[in-house]
């Protein structure tokens, strides 16, 4: 069987203000194409297919658009849980009609998906068997069957609904990632030998790499499971929230695939991909990293040489097809007129960033201020007399200068009211 991996779609989501509607519907095409191209057989989208729990209506067209061309009218397998971003019910809405061609969508970690009718013809994907969190999925060309633990975000509040059905009050008191290894561990007794054994949730695992583009499910490390958290017999293990793409484990595989596109100058310079795992029972999963070619790359540009330097790398044509987060490194206030006129030489430009640099003139003097701190009174006394007079002053007065400051110095404490 041949999977493919996406994630963190985050439809609906604004960079800087700045609309990528164009780019994910362009990934959506692209996505398509692979699929079509690599002959896959089940896709897994690991949640956060919006960025709000209430997405513009675009963003819930194209969904619906991306899951049903994926789908290929039943013949291609389909799994969509929700994410941290996701409202449950709005992921799950057409769940009644989307199964009817092979599509999955699971809102909370207790949902089942629906069974198939067993009239229903062996050319489109069946439900063969399901429970709350797990099923088993067949895919018409397909020697064997996968069966699939699907955990959409198992928030603390989310679960406890899923916990209250199989678990006495001992185990409900159990650290968040011991009640998360129970739930993995209990559901992977449906695994078997003859079966690709697949999990996919959407959860932050320890030591995955973090950007700034997410929004932290995790307070304290509180919601951070580990990795021996995942039970042994599983194939893959698809993972959803973390915007990098990264693996975690080799046996079982645990990987995250990564957003499609970058949503934070953070994520500059990465590359964005989906996964693609061929698995047979019982034997070894060889992975396929597919690079997208859809997003539009993000560049930092850092000019510590003024606006001229901007211009230049503009004449330059450097980073023509990316976003540009720009640190400007100016010496002088700016014109507000020179500046528009700076923003208008590219539309790529979606973040301009002032940084004022000090002269060499108010460095010198600042070094000279900081300089003249670290001396004593005297020292100080005898620069200024030197500078003033244009000579060393004779010592008996540097003598009677030292007597004047600790007179003062005494004089001082004793109005300041010394109880002592």
């Amino acid at each position: 069987m041949r999977i493919l991996h996406t994630a963190d779609w985050h439809f609906g989501r604004l960079l800087e203000g700045r609309d990528r509607r164009e780019e994910q519907m362009a990934f959506i095409d692209e996505l398509c194409r692979v699929a079509d191209e690599k002959a896959i057989d089940l896709v897994l989208i690991a949640g956060d297919v919006y960025d709000s729990v209430n997405p513009p209506a675009w963003a819930e067209e194209l969904f619906y658009e991306a899951v049903e061309r994926l789908s290929q009218g039943g013949k291609r397998g389909v799994v969509v849980i929700a994410g941290n971003h996701d409202q449950p019910e709005r992921v799950r809405a057409a769940a009644p009609l989307a199964h009817k061609q092979g599509i999955v969508l699971l809102g909370l970690p207790k949902e089942a998906p629906i069974c198939t009718s067993t009239d229903d013809s062996s050319e489109r994907v069946r439900i063969v068997q399901a429970g709350p969190s797990w099923f088993e999925i067949a895919v018409p060309g397909v020697g064997h069957t996968a069966v699939v633990i699907a955990l959409p975000y198992p928030s603390e509040a989310r679960l406890k609904e899923l916990l209250s059905e199989s678990f006495d009050q001992e185990q409900m008191q159990l650290a968040y990632y011991e009640r998360i290894k129970a739930i993995f561990a209990e559901l992977a007794e449906h695994y078997r030998d003859d079966t690709v054994n697949l999990l996919t949730s959407h959860l932050f695992v320890a030591g995955g790499s973090e950007t700034d583009s997410e929004r932290p499910i995790q307070i304290g490390g509180a919601l951070t499971i580990p990795l021996s958290a995942f039970p042994a017999k599983a194939d893959y293990v698809a993972l959803g929230h973390l915007h990098r793409l990264q693996k975690l484990n080799e046996k079982p595989l645990v990987r995250y695939s990564g957003s499609p596109l970058p949503y934070s100058f953070s994520e500059a310079g990465q590359s964005k991909a989906v996964v693609v795992v061929d698995i047979v029972p019982s034997q070894s999963v060889n992975e396929e990293i597919v690079y997208l070619q859809s997003p539009r790359p993000l560049a930092r540009w850092k000019a510590t040489g003024g606006i001229a330097q901007v211009e230049q790398w503009l004449a330059e044509g450097r980073d023509t097809d990316s976003w540009i987060e720009l640190e400007l490194h100016v010496s002088d206030v700016i014109d507000p007129a020179e500046f528009q006129r700076l923003k208008k030489k590219s539309e790529n430009f979606i973040k301009i960033q002032r940084v004022q640099v000090r002269t060499a003139e108010e460095q010198e003097d600042e070094a000279a201020v900081e300089k003249r701190a670290e001396l004593a009174p005297e020292q100080l006394f005898r620069r200024f007399y030197e500078r003033k007079r244009g000579v060393q002053p004779d010592e008996r007065v540097v003598e009677l200068f030292a007597r004047v400051m600790l007179a003062a110095g005494e004089r001082d404490s004793v109005q300041g009211g010394d109880p002592a």
